[in-house]
């Protein structure tokens, strides 16, 4: 079947999809949007809600962190539907006198770099027995962000797409790409199932799938599923209100060494708390490179139980309701691929790994401005051809 001719046609219906939708539907652009299965069922739905900065190195990262929090606070109002929009703050902590040195130069590099805006502070060890009883006495101190803050993704994925609905937007689910053609004389025609769109440009925003559908039009795009673990925990009081890590959780993201038994290591182990509104909290993380594979694994469940406690003693007594692991979209340099192409009018908006929710806003509006040439900020860091010069 033929389908109407649109203006932008975006594969991937995550929340990175749903972002662009809105924001380029917004201008007038006639859009449609494809997704293999339902909305935020792959990625999207196996992640925790950060929108952080304080995971993000100083300088073109951190600064796309701050614009994408600020569109977030944004769209908290703009949005019709609510999406658990908090703004607690984070914290990192630290497990000795060696990480909390490397945290407290985290500190001052960013407040050097952010100029005015110093939302990174110092903590010591009262501090955090002030703001938490059940923080390990082990630890030394710690770090917080007072600009980070959490949602809930599934929820601002359906609320983006419930209001892009109303512009001239059209969503179909279940609707998997099968081929991307360019068509003489300009456009593309994208086949899945018997149904054939065509549009004038496309934005590649399917994640970790990304990489199969660039291929398609003979495109390398270097993004690799990336696999994390998440637990679930019954409603119980909460350890803490803010989004808690422990600094290793920045040096695993980086490939940096800490210190931590072999097997914490060898899988990426490191602590991740975040509270959710109905009072279950989730507990992560691990990293590790497995193809495709998302089967929950029970040693690496241990493991990450094992790691919250040694930072909370007293979590040995909750009870974990479920578990689930999802893949996240990786590049070489940790930033995500926003980019034109070598093939005109065909874009990539991956490549996000575990920030695709705290960078989705900027990502969105970015992409709308790419495909209708109102793009005033410099994202040439971004930019797929980075990857050719790095391996020329």
């Amino acid at each position: 079947m033929n389908r109407d001719i649109y203006d932008v046609l975006i594969i991937g219906g995550g929340i990175v999809g749903a972002s662009i939708a809105y924001y380029t539907a917004k201008t007038g652009l006639k859009v449609a949007l494809l997704e293999a299965r339902t909305l935020a069922s792959g990625t999207s739905s196996k992640c925790d809600g950060n929108v952080l900065l304080i995971d993000k190195e100083p300088g073109f990262d951190s600064r796309m962190a701050i614009k994408s929090q600020a569109l977030i606070k944004e769209l908290s109002r703009e949005l019709e539907m609510k999406f658990e929009f908090r703004h607690p703050g984070s914290i990192f902590l630290c497990a000795n006198d060696d990480e909390l040195e490397q945290a407290y130069e985290w500190v001052d590099l960013h407040n050097s770099k952010n100029g005015e805006q110093e939302f990174f502070r110092k903590l010591t060890k009262e501090d955090l027995k002030n703001d938490s009883k059940y923080f390990s006495d082990h630890l030394t101190g710690g770090i917080e962000c007072t600009n980070d803050s959490t949602v809930n993704p599934y929820m601002l994925t359906f609320s983006l797409v419930h209001q892009a609905k109303k512009y001239d937007f059209s969503l179909f689910e279940n609707t998997r790409v099968t081929d991307v053609e360019q068509m003489d004389g300009g456009g593309f025609k994208v086949s899945s199932s018997g149904d054939v769109f065509k549009a004038g440009k496309v934005i590649n925003a399917a994640g970790v799938h990304a990489p199969a559908l660039a291929n398609k039009l003979g495109l390398d795009v270097p993004i690799t599923p990336r696999k994390g673990h998440i637990l679930v925990a019954s409603r119980s009081e909460l350890m803490g209100m803010r989004k808690i890590q422990e600094f290793g959780y920045l040096m695993t993201k980086f490939g940096k060494e800490r210190e931590a038994s072999k097997p914490m290591n060898d899988y990426g182990i490191a602590l991740v708390h975040e509270a959710t509104e109905s009072q279950n909290f989730l507990l992560g993380s691990s990293r590790e490179f497995t193809g495709f594979d998302t089967k929950v694994d029970h040693k690496i469940i241990r493991l990450i139980a094992r790691r919250a406690i040694e930072y909370f003693p007293q979590m040995k007594d909750m009870n974990v309701i479920r578990s689930y692991a999802g893949l996240r979209p990786w590049t070489p340099d940790h930033l995500p691929v926003l980019s034109e192409t070598s093939v005109p009018g065909f874009y990539i908006a991956a490549g996000h790994e575990g920030d695709g929710i705290g960078l989705s806003a900027i990502t969105g509006l970015w992409v709308s401005q790419m495909v209708t040439d109102t793009l005033e900020d410099d994202i040439s860091p971004l930019d797929i051809n980075r990857f050719r010069e790095v391996h020329a």
